[in-house]
């Protein structure tokens, strides 16, 4: 399937880097290994809260870019890690979102997974138009805001509301899942290296824990050379 940012996106948010991730074969059977993915982010957190991370302070600078209170609306590594540093775990989910839950708390890097049977032909990431339909895990739909930053595939359904704040029930990951696209997305000053790492690692740890060959792409801005 086709993935890309709009122009629009690229040209208000240049600092943006993301890594686009394909794979097919994935089951619910499956046994990640988590544990080292988690020690980075306590041993991260033990000096200090999420909010101190540069990849967590771009996306509030994003948020509120964006005209929404970052405090409210945070990002889903956001999320993910201050849930973590309160409870010292995370739920076990689906081993494919358990995976991408604990390298995203490795990178304090935003990490969205969607089930590529429940989006229709491509997916952009985009301003809403305010027409587009979105389905919450609870089954009601909602409206995105017009200007509002979406991933939209072509029958206009939002599959994630406020760019990485919330992903919606439709093309969740579930136990039938098999083929799934991946987008993990950054804003810092690094953010196109630890993207491109981010990305490596979770081909890797996806072919070592499924029969899968992942397609893998890095998009946005290569860093600036220092001048000479």
């Amino acid at each position: 399937m086709d993935f890309q940012h709009a122009p629009r996106i690229w040209a208000d948010f240049p600092a943006l880097a993301a890594g686009v991730l394909l794979a097919d074969g994935i089951t619910a059977d499956a046994t990640p290994d988590l544990d080292r993915f988690t020690a980075v982010a306590k041993e991260r957190l033990a000096a200090g809260t999420e909010a101190d991370f540069p990849e967590i302070q771009a996306w509030r600078r994003t948020f509120s870019a964006m005209g929404l209170k970052p405090t409210q609306y945070r990002c889903a590594s956001e999320s993910l890690l201050r849930r973590f540093r309160k409870e010292g775990s995370l739920p076990r989910i689906h081993p494919l979102i358990d995976l991408c839950n604990a390298i995203s708390l490795a990178y304090a890097i935003p990490v969205a997974v969607f089930d590529r049977a429940h989006v229709a032909g491509s997916m952009e990431v985009r301003y809403a138009s305010g027409e587009e339909t979105y389905l919450t895990f609870g089954g009601q739909t909602e409206r995105p805001e017009p200007g509002e930053v979406i991933f939209a595939d072509e029958e206009g359904r939002a599959h994630a509301r406020r760019w990485s704040n919330r992903q919606s029930g439709l093309s969740a990951v579930r136990d039938s899942t098999s083929a799934v696209l991946i987008v993990a997305e950054a804003m810092h000053a690094t953010a196109r290296a630890d993207v491109e790492a981010l990305t490596a690692t979770l081909a890797e740890e996806l072919s070592r824990t499924w029969p899968v060959h992942p397609e893998t792409s890095i998009r946005g801005r290569q860093p600036r050379p220092d001048p000479a």
